[in-house]
């Protein structure tokens, strides 16, 4: 990138982003992210979407139809010409070649920032990384990044989606609320970082509000290119199973002899979910993923090592049997919430 003061740039230049272009608007969090943008007022955002996309997407959007899909990405490179930056929201399962392609020709495009799909563990844990079979994802990307050094990539540190995760179903926080059933982990105490879907759109929305390059050498506000090429933290609760098991309660006026308690090891149930992905069962890929999340180093309590970046994005505190209670209303159909 060109100097890191906003005085030192050419003739013309304005210290902001204003053209943002999504993949994924329409998705689960995609839907989020670009509702909250559109909300700031101080973006232009276009869609990037599939031909035959049925998916219904936030009004107030720009909206160019690309095979992103085939060899050829002289259509992508030419509709991402002139944005600042890309999100790309996919699921977890996607394609890394899809990823890596739309990173290609943002980079042919000149778009300097690139968020490239990573919105959940903590990129710097190897570990737990290692553990979720995330790893593989993340070096790829970082790999592309290092390859093209002209763009870089921002990383959304958040861990699981709260109301996702608490409604859809056993094999994620261990709740089923169609079948008023609880599978508690150990002795779930384990502590870890947890977002809601609005939290994260209203991360995004204010990482892409400040200004890109400090005014000079004076200005010590916030800015986007200090997030270059590293990881913004955030959280909404950061809470035990217990906790969770608790606000459910609230929300619900029950005890524990209204439910059906059952208990596992977490590492037990880590252990053969991983071998069952690794033969080929990618069903329970999910049980795999959030049990590991649950295990006694607490891995996911990043907050305890790491300042969050919640007061520097403005960012509100949550009540958490407010979204409970959203999770519960999604929960009573997770069937379709895991298809997602």
């Amino acid at each position: 990138m060109a100097s890191k003061y906003a005085s030192s740039q050419p003739e013309g230049f304005t210290n902001r982003i204003e053209k943002v272009a999504i993949v994924g608007a329409g998705g689960s969090i995609g839907k989020h992210l670009t509702e909250a943008l559109i909300k700031t007022g101080k973006h232009t955002i276009t869609a990037i979407a599939r031909p035959k996309s049925t998916s219904k997407l936030p009004e107030g959007l720009n909206i160019v139809h690309v095979d992103y899909s085939g060899d050829d990405d002289a259509a992508l490179v030419e509709a991402l010409q002139g944005q600042q930056a890309l999100i790309i929201t996919m699921s977890v399962t996607a394609s890394r070649g899809t990823v890596n392609k739309l990173v290609c020709a943002a980079a042919k495009a000149g778009v300097p920032y690139i968020l490239p799909n990573w919105f959940g563990h903590d990129d710097a844990n190897n570990s737990l990384c290692d553990d979720s079979m995330l790893s593989a994802n993340r070096d790829s990307i970082l790999a592309e990044f290092s390859a093209l050094k002209s763009i870089s990539y921002i990383f959304l540190v958040c861990n699981f989606w709260y109301e996702f995760s608490l409604g859809g179903g056993p094999d994620r926080f261990g709740f089923d609320f169609k079948n008023r059933s609880f599978i508690q982990f150990d002795e779930h105490d384990v502590v870890f970082n947890t977002t809601t879907w609005p939290q994260c759109g209203r991360a995004i929305a204010s990482l892409l509000s400040l200004k890109e390059f400090p005014d000079d050498e004076s200005d010590k506000s916030p800015t986007l290119s200090q997030f270059a090429n590293s990881s913004v933290y955030i959280s909404s609760f950061r809470v035990s199973q217990r906790d969770m098991w608790e606000s459910v309660k609230r929300v619900t006026d029950t005890t524990d002899s209204d439910w059906t308690i059952t208990h596992e090891s977490v590492i037990q149930r880590w252990k053969e979910s991983r071998a069952a992905v690794e033969k080929g069962d990618f069903a329970v890929f999910p049980r795999m993923l959030y049990s590991r999340m649950f295990f006694p180093t607490a891995d996911g309590d990043y907050q305890s090592r790491l300042e969050l970046h919640n007061d520097l994005l403005g960012l509100p505190i949550e009540d958490l049997d407010e979204f409970t209670a959203i999770a519960m209303k999604m929960g009573m159909n997770y069937e379709v919430v895991k298809g997602h």
